[in-house]
Parts: structure tokens; C-alpha cells; sequence
């Protein structure tokens, strides 16, 4: 019997050798596999997004084109079958035990496996895509003659009280929708086709799986917004038309989009005692930026370096942060002026740079992104969101504790309207996008404006069948994310919540002046990257995993 047992534990141990061995030879093997990949994949991806910023802030066809051809070289890389299949050999061996390696696995297969198409098709989205990024990005509205930059479009918006000239300006910024509809249109079905081809329902529910995001819970996060946002937003919503029907000189009842001060409606019309912007008009806001990150331990100058911040001809006019190649050139693109709004810009768009700047350089090259994409618009909205913080503006921009006191009420209520007006406009862009790729032939003209008298509670201008949806470039160019913007804030309100009551701060804090905010940051959330699932990260980073709580209690209560 002892002899029996010996040689059935020896057989043991030696089939327990035997599989150690062949898990370690099948990492090892993944290993170099992903290494491989990674090393195929750098220059063409730091090639592309050399691309895209020359071609942002030039307009040239030239670097539009390489942008387009080199996104085409990536799917190619990306669509290998003999290389997808060897990472399917790896994923159902069940030998694979690293939890690193595994996240890599994971976010390897998600990315290839939207490649998985037909070549043609996806090198004839990508052509499609490039052309409408170059309309968009030259589109420049024209009112009576005259030429109108998207900055200049929402100045007259959001300062001029004549009715006339402000519905020609909002009818005017409208203008690319039509232009486009039909492209858009016909990207929104080849979208589809891949999707539908790779097992998918359609390119909304495909979009968000691959991001590591379940539909179902996602619409449920957004339907208890709806739920928690809907009465305050009525109340809040016939306050502001009181104010701006006095400030117009028209009924409530006649209010229109254009009344509104921005070409959707998805920042808060100035409706309180207090004017941001004169606090920035006569400030750089370029220097404050750089020297608030530098007063919480995060340096951005050589971000701005490189980064190109101010208006020209045929650039791009929106704004964006760029890492282009994994391994520290972050940049930004903005247009830069002298007020509240871009101050605020200015902060998001360089809390993404403080992020991909700060990655753990030494991971992986697929893990040196963040968590998710909408953990980056968490840090980027809990920056930008200082713009109008009076504590942040005496400690930062000069103004007095009288001051700062003065405004306070006016801003808290400020505040509390713009995120609610943010969120409205979220569900429209959230719920578009998902009925519109369920059904691209379906009256999307009327889909939308049904959308927005629902959740933004505006009114269709009489007779009109034009295609707003698609003056909206997101829609066309960044499909599928914009619901990550609404994640986002949830995630900024619980970080703020956390480092407030870390640093002992009994005000909602200014996050300022203090290297421990940037200390937390960085070991916390910029330097894990994508080593951690995201709703992982985020319990690691705060003792819980994402919660609308603290942004209920920010703004709603």
C-alpha cells in the first residue's frame, strides 16, 4: 500500500511539473506573441496620430491622406487571421494564469476582433471617415455673406439679443448637417455590416462590448439619470426660461433653440449674477493653466511645448488631447481666447495630458492607455470643472475672498444647472446613436428632434426636416462615446468626493496648491494605465466601484 501510494504521488507531482511547465512555455510564448504585435503596431499608430495633429491643425489633404492610408496599414495588422487565430490558440488553452498577461490578452482580442472584416470594407470606412473629418474640420458656417468660425458662431449666440441674427446664426451653424447626412448615413450602414458580420446586433451594442461595457447596464445607469435629473430639470429648466424670455424680450412659450446661447444646448445658458468671463479676459490662460498643475505636483510644459493652442485658418476648431505615441508625446489642440469656457477647456483638455503623461512607461505597450476611456474624461471633467470654482479662481486667478464669496451662491447654482443641462443633452446623444444604428432608415430628422423636446425640452423650429443630428460631429466621427462623457462626471464627482475627504477639506475644495492631490492621482489612477479592469481600478482607487451617488449628492440634492 505505501509503495502504491508513493508511485501515485510521484505520477502526481510529476503531471504537476509537467503542466507548470506548460503554462510557463505558453506565456512565454504569449509573451513575445503580444511583444511582436506591439512592436508592429507602434510606429504605424504614433504614424497616425502625427497624422492627425498635422492634418487638425493644418487642414492639408496631404496629411488628411496619410492619416487614411496608415489607418488602413493598421487594419491590415489588426485583421491578420494567422495572427488572430494564434491569439484564439492562447485565449482557449487555459494556460494562461498571469493576470497581466491576461489583461492584455483580453484587450488585444477586443481591438483585433473589430478587424475581423472583410479588408475592403474596412479600408472603404476608413476613406469614408477621413473625407468627412476633412468637411467637418473646414466647415465654416456663412451668414449673410459672411464667414463664421464656430468660436465666433457661439460668441454671437451666447452675447447678442436680437432674435433675428441669432436664428440666423444657429440656422447657420446647422448648415454642415445637410451637407453630410447622406455620408454619415452610408458610414452608419457599413458600420453596421461589420458588426452584424462579426456576430454583433449592430456597431452600437459591438462598440460598447469591445470597450468592456454590457448595453443593458449602461442604459439602466442612464435611465436612473433620467429618473434622478427629470423633476430638477423642469424646475431648473422653467427658471431659465423666465430669466431668458425677460433678457429676449418674448414670451416664454417662444423661446427656441437659438435662445439657448450654444448651438445644442449642452452648456447651461448665463443666467445668474456673475460674469466668469471677466475674470479671464485680461488673464493668460495658458500660464494659469501651467501653473496650477505645477502647484499639484503635475507638470505640463512639455505638453504645451507641443501642443498647438490658438486659431488659424483651415484648423481644426474643436479641441483634443493627443498621446501620440505611447511613451510621453502628449499634446493639445485648442483654440484658445481670453474667457471662462476656454479656460475651462484648456483644464480638461490637459487633465488627459497630465494622465498619458504620467502612465507607467514600463508597461506593456497595450496596457500604457488608461483604465478606459471614460475614466480619462473622469480626470479631464474634475479639472475642467475648476474654471468656475470661486475658491479655485481666488487661489488661482486673482480674485478676493469678497468676490469669491460674492458669486459663490450664483455659481453653486450655476454649476448645479450646467451639469444638469450637460446630462439631458447626454441621454439625447446616448439614445440617438443607439436607435440610429438599430435602424439607420428610419427618419432620423424626426428621431432626433423627438429626442430633444423629450430630454432637453426644445422646440422643433416650425417646418423643419434638416438634418441637426449631423452638425454634430461626434455622430459621424466619434460613434459610440459619447455616453462615456456622462460616465465621466459620475467618476469625477466620486474622485472629488474621495480626495476631499482624504485631504480634510470641508469646502467642496479648490484642489489646489497641494502635491498630495497630484501624488494621489498618479499612483492611483494615471500610473496603473489599463492594468486593471476599470470599475477594478476605480474600487482600488476610491474604496468603491462606480457609483452615481456623489454626483447626486454634488448636484442634485
Amino acid at each position: 500500500m505505501v509503495v502504491k501510494k508513493l508511485v501515485v504521488f510521484s505520477l502526481a507531482t510529476v503531471a504537476m511539473i509537467s503542466c507548470n511547465k506548460g503554462t510557463v512555455k505558453m506565456e512565454n510564448d504569449l509573451r513575445s506573441f503580444i511583444d511582436t504585435l506591439g512592436q508592429k503596431v507602434k510606429p504605424v499608430e504614433t504614424g497616425i496620430a502625427l497624422a492627425d495633429f498635422n492634418a487638425s491643425i493644418t487642414g492639408k489633404d496631404e496629411e488628411y491622406n496619410r492619416s487614411s492610408e496608415l489607418n488602413i496599414d493598421l487594419s491590415k495588422i489588426y485583421a491578420d487571421k494567422g495572427t488572430f487565430a494564434r491569439l484564439k490558440e492562447f485565449m482557449e488553452s487555459g494556460k494562461i494564469e498571469d493576470t497581466l498577461l491576461i489583461r492584455q490578452m483580453t484587450l488585444v482580442h477586443n481591438t483585433m476582433l473589430g478587424y475581423q472584416v472583410d479588408e475592403r470594407k474596412m479600408e472603404e470606412i476608413i476613406r469614408a471617415k477621413t473625407r468627412l473629418e476633412q468637411k467637418y474640420a473646414t466647415f465654416r458656417a456663412v451668414v449673410d455673406g459672411k464667414k463664421f468660425t464656430d468660436n465666433e458662431i457661439e460668441k454671437v449666440l451666447k452675447n447678442s439679443i436680437d432674435n433675428k441674427v441669432l436664428e440666423k446664426c444657429w440656422l447657420a451653424s446647422k448648415q454642415v448637417g445637410d451637407s453630410v447626412a447622406a455620408d454619415v448615413i452610408g458610414l452608419v450602414k457599413m458600420r453596421n455590416d461589420i458588426a452584424r458580420e462579426l456576430g454583433f446586433m449592430n456597431y452600437h451594442d459591438m462598440s460598447l462590448r469591445l470597450s468592456d461595457q454590457d448595453p443593458e447596464e449602461i442604459e439602466r445607469i442612464f435611465d436612473e439619470l433620467d429618473s434622478l435629473t427629470r423633476n430638477t430639470f423642469i424646475k431648473l429648466k422653467a427658471e431659465m426660461d423666465a430669466s431668458l424670455a425677460l433678457k429676449y424680450r418674448i414670451k416664454p412659450e417662444s423661446l427656441m433653440p437659438w435662445h439657448y446661447q450654444n448651438r445644442f444646448f449642452q452648456e447651461a445658458p448665463a443666467i445668474y449674477n456673475v460674469n466668469l468671463d471677466g475674470y479671464y479676459a485680461d488673464k493668460d490662460i495658458v500660464q494659469l493653466a501651467t501653473d496650477y498643475y505645477s502647484g499639484i505636483g503635475l507638470d505640463v510644459n512639455s505638453i504645451l511645448a507641443k501642443s498647438d493652442l490658438y486659431e488659424k485658418e483651415g484648423k481644426y476648431q474643436h479641441a483634443y488631447c493627443t498621446h501620440i505615441d505611447r511613451s510621453g508625446d502628449v499634446r493639445v489642440v485648442c483654440n484658445v481666447k481670453n474667457n471662462n469656457q476656454w479656460m475651462n477647456t484648456l483644464l480638461h483638455e490637459l487633465g488627459h495630458g497630465v494622465y498619458d503623461k504620467n502612465l507607467d512607461m514600463s508597461l506593456p505597450y497595450f496596457l500604457r492607455t488608461p483604465a478606459h476611456t471614460f475614466t480619462t474624461e473622469a480626470i479631464a471633467m474634475l479639472f475642467g470643472r475648476l474654471s468656475s470654482n470661486p475658491l479655485w479662481l481666488q487661489e488661482n486667478a486673482g480674485i478676493s475672498a469678497e468676490e469669491a464669496q460674492s458669486i459663490s451662491a450664483d455659481v453653486k447654482t450655476s454649476s448645479r444647472l450646467e451639469q444638469l443641462v450637460f446630462s439631458r443633452w447626454c441621454q439625447v446623444m446616448f439614445r440617438f446613436e443607439k436607435s440610429m444604428y438599430a435602424d439607420p432608415d428610419q427618419d432620423l430628422n424626426k428621431l432626433w428632434w423627438d429626442l430633444v423636446e423629450q430630454y432637453q425640452m426644445l422646440k422643433n423650429p416650425a417646418d423643419r426636416n434638416n438634418a441637426d443630428w449631423a452638425s454634430k460631429i461626434h455622430v459621424a466621427l466619434y460613434p459610440c462615446y459619447y455616453h462615456n462623457y456622462q460616465l465621466g462626471e459620475l467618476l469625477a464627482s466620486q474622485l472629488q468626493a474621495y480626495i476631499t475627504a482624504r485631504a480634510g477639506i470641508k469646502d467642496a475644495s479648490s484642489l489646489s496648491k497641494d502635491p498630495a492631490i497630484g501624488s494621489y492621482l498618479l499612483e492611483n489612477v494615471f500610473r496603473p494605465g489599463a492594468k486593471y479592469q476599470w470599475n477594478d481600478m476605480i474600487k482600488r482607487a476610491t474604496g468603491e466601484e462606480l457609483t452615481a451617488r456623489y454626483y447626486a449628492g454634488e448636484f442634485l440634492e
